[in-house]
């Protein structure tokens, strides 16, 4: 079993890091998750010297590989956001493309379900240059609640079943399956 260190932007990344069916999609890949999940508030936390720390932590608890899950927000691509981290040995950067909700416009299985229609489906998702905006619309819209923060959003679409899984098998959302496959490949 891979032992993986998980270093995230934000509450949000690391919500879904530590969701229940992440964690189970992990040991069926036979892959571990170190404690802690970090969340280094922010992008602009994600610079070599401020992770220096938090990366001693994650290999002092056993961490073999180190994972950043990070937006793209307003970089012009994925290449500048993983120029700006620093790519570092036993590191993989992930970057969801604008921003990690994205994800959850993905999730059609669970939006369903919240929206009570069986044929919602978002087109597409990492197009969307706002996705937190559009989804705190669409709830407004279809459930005549709002949504809260980010992190309660992301504790609320974990509550009805939302999975990285589910973000990755729509065909518009490749950065959540890039995400699982490179995950698999790290098994041995």
């Amino acid at each position: 079993m891979v032992k993986v260190g998980f270093i995230c932007e934000g509450k949000t990344e690391k919500e879904i890091i530590e969701s229940t069916s992440f964690q189970e999609w992990l040991n069926q890949n036979n892959l571990h998750c170190i404690d802690p999940v970090f969340d280094v508030a922010g992008s602009g936390n994600l610079l070599p010297h401020r992770l220096n720390d938090v990366r001693d932590v994650l290999l002092r608890n056993g961490a073999e590989v180190l994972c950043v899950l990070t937006d793209l927000d307003q970089d012009r691509c994925i290449t500048m956001t993983r120029q700006r981290i620093t790519e570092q040995s036993k590191q993989h950067i992930f970057v969801s493309v604008r921003q990690i909700e994205s994800w959850f416009l993905s999730d059609s299985i669970t939006l369903r379900k919240l929206f009570s229609d069986n044929t919602f489906e978002f087109e597409s998702p990492e197009a969307e240059p706002n996705p937190f905006f559009t989804l705190k619309r669409l709830f407004e819209t279809k459930t005549q609640r709002g949504v809260g923060t980010k992190p309660m959003l992301a504790r609320r679409m974990i509550k009805y079943g939302f999975s990285i899984e589910n973000a990755a098998s729509h065909p518009h959302c490749p950065s959540a399956n890039y995400f699982l496959t490179k995950l698999q490949s790290l098994r041995p």
